[in-house]
């Protein structure tokens, strides 16, 4: 008898939270005549009163033989808003248990979720009924063990804030430690008071159908709903798909809180401020639209981090030099000193050719030397420009001495460029036998004039200076 009690509460509880997801989130709003609403508003209840324990132990439901009534108090607290059936509860009671007909001094501390299901039976507001599951810990004499709670009871207010409460309350233990009785049954009667005035939804019949030229259903008092979202379609923002009540009855696929309708991205979770599109990296700029959506950056950079790998404070995009140190005033890269210049002058001059001849004296390891030098130093302004001139003493005639120069400063630029060197960033020019440095009188002063020299000339991006 008590294993049925026990499975009728627990069936009873299934079902009508099943039946129950969502009465009617809001029924009728625009005749206030017709349906009153209150605000969604937090209740809470303090129940005081006896209890009556019974150890289990009859085959009867009620068996007075097996009850102990001895320092028999209870306590509960409990939260539920008001247009909610659902509440939470806290609860403390003490009383005696019998174990093999010797009182034992008892006390249990328990939790529990209630589900109020009275507008499907009683049409009175002054009665409510619920069901409730919970979890419990029990304590006979020193020994503890906790519990399953089936719960089931009713109430009877007899004024604005005060009520009647009886309720039984099936306690299965689990896994015991030390305690032989388990499965025991506690009866409780008190008074309820209540925080708040009820503001339990009252319904005013009406003779007149608020939809009367479209066909409805009986529980929206003759209005349609079309979606079958709980929602008349009055009522509705999206009455042909179903919906959230949060959202007047408009779906939210990605659950954002967004209605789809006014989501951006619908099939995406996102942020209000972007109207529903994500922005994983957090960087103000929606991922749909970032160059980089899983690392922040500025806007003005597509949503990607300014990198700048040589610390100059020119980001790499903008660097003409991106791993070599230079001022933004040079795009990034360093500027050409006249220490430099004078460095290129040096290893230029050390550069010797075979006489009359633009090839290089074969076997010279200090040619070679000085060509691997202006490569490195070159290498270190890849946007500036140099000019490669050669120069001849004044033997031979004008014409041969000028092609000699042209192709002279030719083999040193060929021969740099094949080294590495940009061949953008080198021109070659012969000046023959104009721009003497020295006396041609002299044989010393024509092996100053049997020259190459490097000039700074410009930018790659800008022109020659």
């Amino acid at each position: 008898m008590k294993l049925f009690f026990l499975s009728g509460i627990a069936f009873l509880s299934t079902l009508l939270s099943l039946s129950a997801q969502e009465k009617v989130n809001s029924i009728i709003t625009e005749d206030s005549s017709k349906l009153e609403q209150s605000k969604e508003a937090p209740n809470y209840f303090l129940s005081l009163g006896l209890n009556v324990l019974d150890n289990g132990n009859s085959k009867l439901l009620f068996n007075t033989d097996e009850f102990s009534f001895n320092t028999p108090f209870f306590v509960s607290l409990e939260r539920r808003n008001t247009t909610s059936n659902f509440a939470a509860v806290l609860s403390f009671s003490t009383n005696r248990l019998k174990v093999k007909s010797v009182d034992k001094f008892y006390y249990s501390i328990d939790a529990a979720a209630r589900y109020y299901f009275d507008d499907y039976i009683f049409n009175n507001s002054d009665i409510e009924t619920y069901v409730g599951l919970g979890l419990g810990r029990f304590f006979l004499e020193n020994n503890g063990n906790n519990s399953l709670n089936f719960i089931g009871g009713a109430r009877y207010w007899f004024s604005e804030n005060f009520a009647l409460s009886l309720e039984g309350n099936g306690k299965v233990g689990l896994k015991p430690q030390n305690v032989k009785v388990l499965n025991h049954y506690a009866y409780n009667l008190g008074i309820v008071w209540k925080s708040n005035s009820k503001n339990k939804v009252v319904k005013v019949p009406s003779t007149e159908t608020p939809c009367p030229e479209v066909k409805g259903l009986k529980q929206f008092n003759g209005c349609p709903d079309t979606d079958g979202d709980g929602i008349i379609d009055g009522s509705d923002a999206c009455p042909d798909v179903f919906g959230l009540a949060a959202l007047n009855g408009c779906p939210d696929t990605d659950g954002d809180g967004i209605a789809d309708k006014d989501d951006a991205c619908p099939d995406v979770k996102g942020l209000v401020a972007f109207k529903g599109c994500p922005d994983t990296d957090g960087d103000g700029i929606t991922d749909k639209e970032d160059k980089c959506p899983t690392v922040a950056g500025p806007k003005s950079n597509g949503g990607c981090p300014v990198l700048d790998a040589d610390k100059d404070g020119v980001a790499d995009k903008d660097d003409d030099c991106p791993t070599v140190a230079g001022p933004a005033s040079n795009r990034g890269c360093p500027e050409v000193t006249p220490e430099v210049i004078e460095k290129l002058k040096i290893q230029a001059r050390s550069v010797f050719f075979n006489s009359g001849k633009s090839t290089f004296k074969v076997g010279d390891a200090a040619t070679i030397a000085s060509l691997d030098a202006m490569r490195e130093i070159l290498k270190n302004y890849p946007n500036a420009t140099f000019s490669i001139e050669g120069h001849t003493d004044s033997d031979g005639s004008d014409k041969f001495n000028q092609k000699l120069s042209e192709d002279r400063a030719n083999a040193v630029r060929d021969a740099l460029i094949e080294k590495g060197v940009k061949a953008d960033n080198l021109t070659a020019v012969g000046f023959g036998e104009s721009n003497p440095i020295a006396s041609n009188k002299t044989k010393e002063g024509k092996a100053q004039n049997r020259r190459t020299e490097v000039r700074h000339v410009g930018s790659t991006y800008e022109g020659k200076l």
